[in-house]
């Protein structure tokens, strides 16, 4: 059974965590893009905090959900102070040839996904 990201009656993780499953290999997404799928642009902090719960001991969706390809709307990794997470999400996205430059932003224009073949009803691959 697929959770639809913007279907209210489910878990806000659910959704959240189904939105950025939807994301591809070699493409990243915003919290703000991720929320916009679920129905608001304005839920990208909490959508931050539904990816910060997936703790890389203690969460059983932790290695299901590739939460590595959600960044900030600068195109950098929001690391809020735990920079071991954030370089393993550096080296999970360069592994899947999303690469940073030296003030560690990605090229958003190259990589960023648009989520209209998702929203078309289509699974990614």
């Amino acid at each position: 059974m697929s959770i639809d990201p913007a279907d209210r009656t489910q878990p806000f993780k659910a959704r959240v965590y189904a939105a950025v499953c939807a994301v591809p290999a070699g493409n990243v997404a915003t919290y703000g893009d991720i929320g916009t799928v679920m129905g608001s642009p304005r839920l990208a902090r909490q959508v931050g905090w539904a990816l910060s719960s997936l703790a890389p001991q203690g969460h059983p969706d932790h290695q299901r959900v590739p939460w590595h390809r959600i960044i900030n709307a600068q195109g950098t990794i929001s690391f809020r102070g735990d920079i071991t997470r954030a370089e393993q999400q550096l080296q999970r996205l360069e592994t899947e040839g999303v690469f940073f430059d030296e003030q560690g932003h990605c090229d958003l224009q190259r990589h960023r996904w648009d989520f209209s073949s998702f929203l078309a009803g289509e699974v990614p691959t």
